[in-house]
This record gives structure tokens, sequence and C-alpha cells, in this order.
């Protein structure tokens, strides 16, 4: 039986199981006593109805000016906070995925488990993650949010030593940490525990997934306390490249003192983990937004990546060439090492500080989409250059003269073949960052304090890049390279590469962030102000080597080789020395004691970062800084039958830079300036009508466009040829106007533990690739499910599963395209989800 068939029967069976039985016994047990030894054998909280979680009496770290936290019913901004568990119950695909339990927030995760593009409801982003940090233990992993083919969540991955994560959106974010004027996801490690306590885990999933996770927390000594875990994992992927998809694994230790007045905890942690960086592949476009396979394409499953392709030589890349394996994926390997110390020096004083060093590889190993998909013969021949043909006529080889073979054997290639060209990339990312967070806090008079800060970054950045290396191949599920000569002329190498790069630039960069804060908050009955202003300069060099085209081999024969970009010894040196105020204002009225409203206003400020302001411009004429104003209003209530965390807000940003650039990712032209205005509302919620049911909703709407350019932008398209088009009150690029999920949960009472099932329903509503708003996404509808056992006191059984219907849905088209990107046959290439995965756990917990 195939593990597919093998999975959809399993899958039915869990859930007629859960579903059938799960009532009954929930009924017995309901009219029946359980036995007299069920208390003793049994948890504790197993023996009754679970109580509705007191979520607004939690107290959370992240946006708050004091040492001890916040209630979240005091907040007066938007906060989610999730448990170990519930961020199990998330079913995320990766770290970036699981963002999406925070309101407004839209990650694209259909990349990878890497490399995603992370969206906030109202801040104009299309790429990477420029509007969004990474915390640990409320460190930022690096000084900047992203740089090209590097977003935050990239070098941070999930595991059992994570013990909650708090995600802020905007709010105080822009005062404290590293000034973020968008999303801060602020993720707590497990700790030491007097007695021994931990778990270990395997888990087996229908995509070839086996992996182990492990957590141990002990004591040390007197107020001592230590602990060690991570996990290992190895997986084909839900679309297999014939290799390892995703391998590696991660390991942190922490060693945490208690004081009388303080506490001092200490953390380590070593990731070496690669994983394959999904490329778009061939869809059919019926309309302006409805989607079908291709022919020969399993649009859930399949990829053009394979062991023909895996292992290449890259002679443009800088310093002389090198190999590069497609198995390393867009992959991490990073050391951390952190602290955090907090102290009551008495008489109202108090003080903390949070430091943060790591350093290590942030490789990417890809392809990357260029132009659509044609017939061998047409491409050879026919199909314009500025349309992705390869025009051998104009270079002396006659039409019907060219010979195309298969790389590995297999004789000649039909002319009628599809055939595509991708771009076959290697990134080599060195990153160093460290940095360090200290506040002074006074209680001036009972309910105000007042909290001073230091905030200091220094971070370097060394980059390789060989960007463009066409590569030849069919266009087919895992892919065979092609090698084309005619007329005694070399159109391709010996392993299909059309050229050896168009972008191989060498560049590094190096920044330091000084940021001076003060905060006020006062409680006022049941009124909390604060008001908390951050001033804060941005140093940055960025040196990138200056490219001349040279024929490597000297043979006018070989084409591909001929006109190489290659560093000539010289660089470019961009300085950038910028200084800025935020600010933020808010106020908390407490209705009820599980009630209250709030109002805020901030302004901030979004520093450039090395490729985006920095790179291709010289010092002095560097874009502007970004500069984002936002005002929100918000409620919350929590009773025995509902919760809900409701915020509108409107968000206004200028300096927005727009790069253009060609199908090989160079620079094309000069920067462009522009805006965006939004208003939306993001919900939060739910409700517990009966004991053991629960039904959650997490919502946002969206009205959100741009704004202060109205004119025409130019722009190059492989596709449908060049153009120009219009932006102002277009949609923002990627962001639905509607998305929300509802997980309906019921947990099953037995006298040997018990079972929660849930599933969880998500509507994606319409979106677009990029600012012209020519390509249309759709929408599309998806269905996950989760059932835990819980047996007896150490073990626990999980089994959970995404996309369980096989829901074609797209996240994003081919982003080398700007404006449309579906040609005359209707062929696109976009990145659709990911098919059926199921994953079973068995874990035990002591």
């Amino acid at each position: 039986m195939s593990s597919q068939g093998f999975t959809r029967q399993l899958l039915a069976a869990a859930i007629v199981t859960a579903l059938t039985l799960g009532p009954v016994y929930a009924q017995d047990s309901a009219q029946t006593p359980p036995p007299a030894n069920a208390q003793n054998n049994a948890q504790p909280d197993q023996k009754a109805p679970k109580a509705p979680p007191k979520t607004l009496e939690q107290v959370v770290v992240t946006g708050a000016a004091n040492v001890g936290g916040i209630k979240k019913i005091d907040a007066s901004y938007s906060i989610t906070a999730a448990t170990a568990e519930q961020i199990k119950e998330a079913n995320p695909k990766s770290t970036a995925d699981l963002l999406k339990i925070s309101p407004g927030l839209w990650p694209e995760s259909t990349g990878g488990q890497t490399g995603a593009n992370i969206e906030i409801a109202g801040f104009p982003g299309g790429g990477d993650a420029p509007y969004f940090t990474t915390q640990l233990m409320g460190s930022p992993l690096y000084g900047m949010p992203t740089l090209s083919f590097f977003e935050q969540t990239s070098m941070f991955r999930l595991d059992d030593t994570i013990e909650r994560v708090e995600i802020l959106q905007g709010g105080p974010s822009v005062v404290f940490g590293d000034g973020q004027v968008g999303a801060t996801a602020n993720f707590m490690l497990k700790q030491g525990t007097a007695k021994p306590s931990g778990s270990i885990g395997l888990t087996y999933g229908n995509e070839g997934l086996w992996r182990g996770d492990g957590f141990l927390g002990f004591k040390v000594a007197d107020n001592w306390f230590g602990s060690v875990g991570g996990f290992w994992r190895k997986s084909d992927g839900v679309r297999s490249p014939q290799f390892s998809a995703d391998k590696g694994g991660q390991f942190t230790a922490t060693l945490s003192h208690t004081m009388d007045n303080g506490s001092l905890m200490l953390y380590a942690r070593v990731l070496n983990d690669r994983n394959q960086f999904i490329t778009p592949i061939p869809l059919i476009q019926h309309g302006s937004d409805q989607f079908s396979a291709y022919p020969g394409f399993d649009p859930l499953t399949d990829t053009y990546y394979s062991k023909y392709i895996q292992h290449v030589n890259l002679p443009g890349y800088p310093g002389g060439g090198t190999s590069a394996n497609l198995a390393n994926g867009r992959g991490a390997k990073m050391n951390f090492f952190g602290g955090n110390f907090d102290y009551d020096l008495s008489g109202g004083w108090s003080i903390s500080d949070k430091f943060l060093l790591n350093q290590g590889d942030m490789d990417t190993n890809a392809l990357f989409s260029g132009s659509n998909p044609d017939t061998l013969n047409n491409m050879l021949y026919n199909t314009s250059t500025d349309l992705g043909g390869l025009g051998l006529p104009a270079q002396g080889i006659p039409v019907g003269s060219a010979t195309a073979t298969y790389v590995n054997g297999g004789g000649v290639v039909d002319p009628n073949q599809s055939v595509i060209h991708q771009g076959w990339w290697y990134i080599h990312k060195h990153l160093k960052n460290m940095n360090n967070d200290f506040r002074l806090s006074k209680e001036i008079f009972e309910g105000n304090t007042l909290t001073a800060g230091v905030y200091l970054a220094h971070y370097t950045m060394n980059d390789k890049w060989a960007l463009g290396n066409q590569m030849l191949m069919t266009n087919t599920p895992n892919a065979r390279p092609i090698q084309v000569v005619g007329n005694g002329k070399a159109v391709t190498d010996y392993q299909g590469f059309l050229d050896y790069g168009a972008y191989n630039i060498a560049q590094n960069g190096k920044s330091t962030n000084k940021a001076f804060y003060l905060s006020d908050s006062w409680r006022v009955g049941p009124w909390l102000f604060d008001a908390s202003a951050r001033v804060e300069n941005q140093d940055s060099t960025l040196n990138v080597c200056n490219l001349h085209n040279v024929d490597l081999d000297g043979n006018p024969n070989t084409l591909y080789d001929n006109k190489t970009p290659v560093c000539d010894g010289t660089f470019a040196t961009t300085k950038y020395d910028k200084t800025h105020t935020s600010w933020t204002v808010g106020a908390n009225y407490e209705l009820a004691d599980n009630m209250s409203v709030y109002g805020r206003v901030n302004k901030g400020v979004h520093f450039g970062d090395f490729d985006n302001a920095l790179r291709g411009n010289t010092t002095g004429n560097t874009p502007p800084l970004q500069k984002v104003q936002n005002f929100e209003a918000g409620f919350k209530y929590q009773s025995q039958l509902v919760y809900a965390d409701i915020t509108i807000y409107h968000r206004q940003f200028s300096g927005l830079p727009y790069q253009p650039t060609n199908a090989a990712g160079a620079p094309n032209g000069s920067q462009l300036l522009y805006g965006s205005d939004s208003k939306g509302i993001n919900l939060s919620g739910a409700v517990m009508p009966i004991d053991n049911l629960k039904v959650q909703v997490v919502a946002n709407y969206l009205d959100g466009h741009y704004s202060h350019y109205s004119a025409c932008i130019p722009y190059v398209n492989q596709v449908v040829g060049n153009g120009c088009a219009f932006i102002n009150g277009k949609q923002l690029q990627r962001q639905p106007k509607f998305r929300y999920m509802l997980m309906p949960s019921y947990r099953f009472l037995f006298p040997w533990g018990d079972i929660t099932a849930f599933v969880t329903y998500t509507h994606v509503g319409p979106h677009t690739q990029d600012q012209s708003a020519l390509q249309q996404l759709g929408s599309y509808n998806t269905w996950d499910f989760g059932i835990v056992a819980n047996v007896e006191q150490n073990w626990e059984l999980r089994l959970q599963g995404t996309n369980i219907t096989n829901e074609l849905g797209l996240t994003e088209s081919n982003s080398r395209i700007f404006g449309s990107a579906a040609g005359s046959s209707g062929v696109i290439l976009a990145r659709p989800l990911e098919g059926r995965e199921v994953n079973f756990q068995v874990k035990y917990k002591f």
C-alpha cells in the first residue's frame, strides 16, 4: 500500500473514532463515577472539566517597560501569547507559520521551512520580513529585521525547549528592543526545575519525516537550575527533491540562578539545519484568479528539484568559482549565547539587562524562476529574447542546426519537449551580531514608574553572491538539465548553464545602532497611562565590489561565459548615518476586572538595511527613512462563555522604496519612493458554550492601499513584455483583505486520561502579487486537524495534519516578474500550498 493511501486510511479512522466513539465515552464519564483508584492514577486536571483559561490575567513582558511585565487586561496594545501546547495545536509548518495565530499576521510558508515572506496587515512589505523581528528571551536575533535572502525566523527553529511565545503588533515596540515598527515575536525558553522533569518524543510523518525531540530540566545546586534539549530530524519533503528536503537539528542549554531579589539566566543554542527552498511550479490560470494543475505537474507534491541538478560548479562565484549543493537549501549554521539579569535594588529601584551574541552562516542554494516554459524549438529559435528565448539565429546558429542532449545521458531531447531555464543561485551569507538592552526603573510614587534604557547593537554581514546562472532543463517534475551545442558553438556548458551569472558580487557591511529610551507608566484608579520616547542612531557602512564582464575561458565560441560579471578588485563604499526619534502614548481603562478598553498612538521609523538602502546607492543619496504613524484602539473581555480581543487601527507610511530589478535579480534603474494608507480590524476570540467545548477564532479585515506616487512605474516582464503600471490606490501586495481561522475543539474525559480533538478551518481572501495588482492570486480555504491523547500521567499521543483536503491555493506567483505573470496560454509560475501532510508523535513526559 502506498504511504499516501495508508495516511488517508489512518486519517479517516482517527477522525471517525474521535467523533463517533468520543461522545459516547464522554457521556459515560458524565453519568458513571470514575473508579475509586482513578483519582490516584490520573493527572489532577483530568477528573474535571478544565476551567476557561484566564487569558487576560496572563502576564506578558514583551512591550512592557517594567521588569515584571504587565497583565494582558492592562496592556494598551495588541499582544498574542501562546504556551508550548498552544504552539503545537497551531500545527505550524515552520517558525514563520506560527505567526498566523496573531490576527493580521500573514506568513507565506509555501517556500519551505525557511525564507518566508511575513506580511503584517497595514504594513506594506511584499518580500522577506522588513517589519518583523524575532526575539529570543527578549533579544533580537539580528540588528536588521531583514536582508536580501534572509529574514530572522530562518535562524530559529521550534522545539520542546520553547516555553511560550508572545507576539506584539505595533504599540510600544517602536520604543523598546530594536524599535520595530511592525510586529515582534518573543520566544521564551524553558528553564531547569528543582525536580528532574522533561520529555522525549518521536515523530513520523507521511512525507518521510523522522524526528526526535527531547528536553530535560534539573537542579544543579541550591538555587541553580539547568536544562538541555533540542531536536534532530530528516524529511523527504511533501515536494520530494530526490534528496533530503530537510535535515538537521538544534541543541539548547540554559543555566539559571534565583536570588532573593532577582534572577540570572544564561542560555546557549547551536543550530545546524538545511531546508529545501521551494521554487514556483507551473499552473494554468483561468480568468483573473482561478488556477488548476499544469499537465504533468501535481501542484500539491511536485518540484523542479532533482538529483540531476543537485550538484553544480559555479565558475562565476566571487573568488574564482565554487561548488554548490541544492540539498543545502536555505539553511542555517548558527551559534547563540545570551543572558538575562533582573534585580530589585530596593527603594523602588530595579535593573534589567539582556544580551545576545550570535554568529554563523545563512546560505541559500536554490532555483529562482525567470521566464515561462516553452517548447525547446521555440526557446532556441523563435521566442523573443525579451520573453526568455535564446535567440540562436542572432548568434550565428541557424534554425535547426543546434543539438540538445540530456546532461546525464538519455540521448537527444525532442524539439517539442517543454523546457524552462531557471537561475541556480548560491548566496553565502556570514552574519555576526551582538546586542545589549539595559533598563533602570524607579517607582517615583505609588502607581508611577519611570524607566530609562539603553539599547546597543553591533552587527556585520559578509556575502558572496552568484545570481543568474540560468540552467536549461526539462519543464517536468524532478527536472533534467539539457546541454546545447550548434554550428561549432557551445550554447550551454556541460551542466546545462546558459551563463555563469548576471550579478556575482562580494559585499561586506557593518553597522552600529545606539538608542536611548525613556518610558513612564502611571496607574490612576482604573486608568493606566504610559508615554515613551526613543532616540536612535544607525551608523552603517557597506562595501560592494565593482563588476566588469570577462570571457572566462577566452573562447568566443563558448557562449555561456563570454560576458561573465566578476569583481574587478575595487569596491563601492556607501555610508549611512541617520538619527531619529520615535514615540508612543497609550491609555488603558479597566471597565471591570474582566473587561478593558484602550487607545494608543505611535510614530516610528524603519531604518534602511544593507541591501535595500545602501547597496546601489551612494553616500548622501540613500533613501529617506521610512516613517509610520499608527493609531489603534482596542477592547478586551473575558467571561466563562466568551473571550474577545478586538483592535481597530489606522496606519500610514511614507518613504517606501521600490527598486526595479531584472529577471536575474540585478538592480534595473533608480529607486522610487511611495507611501501607503491602511485601516483595519483584528479579532482574537473564543466561545466556550459548554464544558470541554471551545471554538476559537482569529480574524482580520484590511482596507489598505498604496499612496503618494501618481506616476507610472516602469517594469521589466519576461512573460507578457515590459510595461508601466500605476500603483496609487492599489491593494497592498500579498495581503488578503479578509482572513480568518476557526478552530473548534472538544476534550473527552476517560478514566485513563483524556483526548482533545480539534479542526482548523482557514479562509484566505483575494490577494495580489505586487504593487501593480495586475497579478491576482485568488482566495482559498484549508482544513487542518489534530487529535491529542494524554494517557495516564506520562504518555502523550498526537496525530496532526495540514491541508487535509488538498486545497490548491497560491501565496505567491513568480516574484521575478512585476505585473501579470500569466502567459498567453494561461501558464503561470507560482507557489501553491503543499499537499496533505500528516504526522504522528509518541511522547513520554516525566
